[in-house]
């Protein structure tokens, strides 16, 4: 089915062609875009959508934003460059002269304050990676004050995971179409397209380089790459690796970038025989991950050596390595007088992850594990297994990429590891393995206020910790691979996770 509304959408976009503006200038035109991934949450303080998280780049703004190229900070609303330190744990932040929403409207310091009492909101996935603020406030109309729980040497970085919205906006106002202060505004979203304009009221340091931009669903790998061939779309995320050299032959320049991206297995803890690390370990060192790179990923990836990636500028090769073992892992199960384990490995339905599992399968029963796969898209791998109450499924492999929010150790672990939906409800390590949880938040919590070699120290310890007991652990890391027209667009920098960043991209 999926194949078939792809085939449909890339015959609509070859007839429809590349709409263009009629002005002259290097704003002219539409910038195209395949995607890869659905939603239908763009809530900017809510959504953990890859698509989401794409688009609301460029309609939305937080007081700093990340150059999402080279994870970078520059100030987005904010007026001055950095925040203006008071104290170890009190600083204020300034709204740049003039800054309106796409709507006309003023923003205020009021929208700054409701922006952030929603991320931070007990319960919401955005709460733990601003788990360090005390409060925001209103000092005046303009500026806002922000005390910190304690010294925090990240805090920076970690204000453009806050995205200002107005504070009258509605729940579903928000979740459907969301009014930014970016260069974009939204003009039209559905389920198979996204259109954002240019803003008229913007006066930030990333004017629009177009005068639109649509963002083209296309989940399925074919359909995307048949509409970049066609010309229909300009930029095209995702590439399969089997299809890089077709996509060259046609003209199209094709970059691959190394980042955080993964396919992880998440174990239920709270059930035996899961509860038990040295089963968890057997699994990994069961499956042959090098294999998964070299004949699914055709060696655009890196098996795991840590939970950071090699390329990570916080890596630290963890104690604990799952190279390919199946006598450790058969040891491993009798260790823990396992014997005749039977599971059903739950997958997401996105195309390579689906890819991996019969290899993953086999691996497994090679060392005595019996294996049921069962695929559903990430929605319902979600709402009708793992968030469920008293959930009892045993193990699930799924893709994440955390590093669309920032790329520092401590938002990357905290996004499995903190105190979330996470180890509350889906790895249930809070629970069933406190001492072990505790010990990973004491190493980053405390890694958090230092700098240098102290810091590092610290993260060493959580990495080494997360790898030893692989609750929620990478097989590997892959290589972004961004396909686009060249002739279609100039200054565009692919990105080395999930989405398309077209800030500064321009439509020759």
């Amino acid at each position: 089915m999926r194949r078939i509304a792809a085939t449909i959408a890339v015959a609509a976009l070859t007839l429809t062609g590349c709409a263009t503006g009629e002005d002259s200038g290097a704003s002219d035109g539409t910038i195209n875009a395949a995607v890869a991934y659905a939603t239908t949450n763009y809530d900017p303080s809510a959504t953990s959508s890859a698509l989401a998280l794409g688009t609301n780049w460029h309609v939305m703004e937080g007081l700093y934003e990340l150059n999402m190229a080279d994870y970078s900070v520059y100030k987005g609303l904010a007026a001055e460059d950095e925040p203006t330190k008071v104290s170890d744990t009190e600083y204020t932040v300034s709204l740049r002269e003039g800054a309106k929403f796409s709507d006309g409207t003023d923003v205020t310091s009021a929208d700054v304050v409701h922006s952030f009492e929603r991320a931070m909101k007990e319960g919401n996935l955005y709460a733990s990676m601003l788990n360090f603020i005390d409060s925001v406030e209103a000092k005046d109309e303009r500026t806002v004050t922000i005390k910190l729980k304690k010294p925090f040497s990240l805090l920076q970085e970690r204000l453009a995971v806050v995205k200002i919205v107005p504070k009258d906006a509605t729940e579903e106002q928000l979740t459907s179409k969301p009014v930014g202060t970016g260069p974009y505004k939204y003009e039209s979203i559905d389920d198979a397209r996204i259109k954002a304009v240019k803003n008229e009221n913007y006066n930030g340091t990333k004017p629009a380089g177009s005068d639109a931009i649509e963002w083209e669903v296309l989940i399925d790998d074919t359909a995307r790459t048949t509409a970049l061939q066609s010309g229909s779309v300009d930029v095209m995320e995702n590439v399969p690796a089997d299809n890089r050299s077709q996509l060259e032959s046609a003209g199209m320049t094709v970059e691959s970038k190394k980042g955080f991206n993964q396919p992880f297995l998440i174990f239920n803890t709270q059930k035996a025989p899961f509860n038990d690390k040295r089963v968890r370990q057997a699994l990994h060192y069961a499956i042959n991950t090098q294999q998964l790179v070299d004949n699914n990923m055709s060696g655009t990836a890196t098996p795991a050596s840590s939970f950071l990636p090699e390329n990570h500028p916080n890596y630290h090769k963890a104690a604990t390595q799952y190279e390919y073992d199946p006598e450790k892992a058969k040891k491993l199960l009798a260790e823990a007088g396992v014997d005749k384990l039977n599971i059903t490995l739950l997958t997401t339905d996105h195309t390579w992850i689906e890819n991996l599992s019969p290899q993953i399968k086999n691996d497994l029963e090679a060392v005595g594990i019996g294996v049921t796969l069962q695929a559903q898209a990430s929605a319902s791998l979600y709402a009708d297994n793992l968030d469920q109450e008293n959930s009892n499924y045993d193990v699930a492999l799924a893709p994440g990429d955390p590093s669309v929010f920032g790329q520092d150790p401590a938002l990357l672990i905290d996004w499995w590891y903190g105190n979330n939906v996470w180890t509350q409800k889906r790895s249930f390590l809070q629970e069933s393995d406190p001492a072990t949880y505790q010990a990973i938040r004491a190493a980053v919590d405390e890694g958090v206020t230092l700098e240098g070699d102290a810091q590092q120290q610290k993260w060493n310890e959580a990495l080494d910790i997360i790898a030893d007991n692989a609750v929620t652990y990478p097989l590997f890391h892959r290589e972004m691979i961004t396909a686009y027209n060249d002739e279609k667009v100039s200054d565009f920098a692919p990105i080395s996770t999930t989405g398309l960043s077209f800030l500064g991209t321009k439509t020759n």
